[in-house]
């Protein structure tokens, strides 16, 4: 309502479990959390929205494009979150973030720098656009 974005789901279809570690580009759609460790991008596909909690233990290395995300652990790389972040008091970034909203709780360290996508973003899209044609 009023334009506001709402949280994401609690829905989670998939899991990389602690002790696990992941090496590669994981897409996917829906939910995913981990716990373990992933040394690639971690991106939604397409243009369905995807969830994706990193929970406390969990370490990512690398890039992370998703439309709603909830960081609790380290993610070293750019963040891009075109709807809804969370950085809760576990979370380690090392990397510039993107964000429309975003939730910062005490004790979260980010490294980089905090850019925000909002509408002004959108309009210098459409303008560059525009003058490109």
């Amino acid at each position: 309502m009023f334009g506001k974005t709402s949280k994401p789901n609690g829905r989670i279809d998939s899991l990389i479990g602690a002790g696990t570690t992941v090496e590669g580009n994981i897409t996917f759609t829906g939910g995913l959390r981990i716990d373990g460790e992933v040394r690639g991008n971690v991106s939604s596909s397409g243009d369905h929205p995807g969830t994706l909690v990193v929970s406390e233990h969990a370490r990512i290395e690398g890039e992370v494009s998703v439309s709603h995300l909830v960081v609790n652990g380290a993610v070293n790389g750019p963040i891009r979150s075109n709807e809804f972040l969370e950085l809760q008091p576990r979370a380690r970034v090392t990397g510039d973030v993107e964000y429309n909203t975003i939730e910062m709780h005490l004790g979260t360290i980010v490294q980089g720098r905090l850019v925000h996508q909002g509408a002004s973003a959108v309009k210098a899209v459409e303008l560059k656009l525009a003058a490109s044609h």
